[in-house]
């Protein structure tokens, strides 16, 4: 067996690990169920174990398929460290580099700079996706996602790319209609504007908790920001987003003394998987944008 297919193994291996099933590992891989099943077995036979019990509703790894597991990921990592070193030695780094952020930062952070980065990397072919909501890398095929806020995922390696401030905003149409341009009520009497599929957005890092009702839901943070900007109401958006906003007066920053700063929503850090070594291409856009970056 060349080291090409024993490699092409591995991978079969592992993404049925990773997916939990044949099938669902043939799809993220863009095979057949059957070439996938193929690779499972000449592994098992060059190694005399069985790496999977398998049912008719489910597999799961063996004792020695768990053994297995932790080599065959080292191994991957050896072998792609490896590749990336010898293109080093030749080329800059090349390749597809799949990203993933939520809309507001892509517009306001990721698109100003993207062009630069292309002029400084042009042999990186970059993919940009925009999902508000947590995605599984490997379902989605991601290799880097920007997630603003604390981790939950142990298996993730993550990089710190900085802290962006929240800032309780309204429009100056919307604060018109108090006195002084002055929002002199408390803020649970106000329209709020809040996140429709993410709950936990709507509980506000606020110095005094309070009960809080939205009078209007979006789901994508840059709806949100347009409402505030259109006047209906007060919303809570990080600096990355609203900086240009505030210094050109279309959103102006109230009840400033009562947000806890910092909070766990300040953090921006760009996530990937710990059992892929991390590849030229991604130190490469990760240390382009992060000094870059306005946060």
């Amino acid at each position: 067996m060349t080291v090409s297919s024993k490699t092409e193994d591995l991978e079969a291996f592992i993404c049925v690990v990773d997916t939990g099933s044949f099938s669902a590992a043939a799809n993220l891989m863009d095979e057949q169920v059957a070439k996938v099943s193929r690779a499972v077995t000449r592994l098992e036979k060059s190694l005399c174990v069985t790496l999977f019990n398998r049912t008719t509703r489910r597999i799961e790894l063996t004792e020695e398929g768990e053994l297995f597991l932790r080599y065959a990921r080292q191994a991957l990592n050896t072998i792609e460290q490896g590749e990336e070193a010898l293109k080093l030695l030749r080329f800059s780094p090349a390749g597809k580099l799949r990203v993933d952020a939520a809309s507001p930062f892509v517009f306001h952070q990721l698109t100003p700079i993207l062009k630069g980065f292309n002029e400084a990397f042009p042999d990186i072919t970059l993919e940009i996706t925009s999902h508000d909501s947590i995605i599984d890398l490997l379902e989605h095929k991601t290799d880097i996602a920007i997630r603003i806020g604390d981790l939950a995922d142990s298996n993730l390696h993550a990089r710190l790319l900085g802290r962006s401030k929240l800032h309780l905003v309204a429009s100056p149409d919307y604060l018109s209609k108090f006195v002084g341009n002055e929002p002199l009520i408390d803020l649970p009497y106000h329209n709020l504007i809040g996140f429709t599929d993410a709950p936990h957005l709507n509980v506000w890092p606020l110095l005094s908790p309070q009960q809080l009702k939205f009078s209007i839901s979006a789901s994508s943070g840059e709806t949100v920001r347009q409402l505030c900007i259109a006047g209906h109401g007060i919303a809570l958006l990080s600096n990355f987003m609203v900086r240009q906003d505030i210094k050109a007066g279309r959103l102006v920053e109230v009840f400033t003394e009562q947000i806890i700063s910092p909070n766990r929503r300040e953090a921006v850090q760009a996530v990937y998987y710990q059992n892929s070594g991390v590849s030229s291409r991604i130190s490469a856009f990760l240390d382009y944008i992060a000094p870059r970056l306005t946060l």
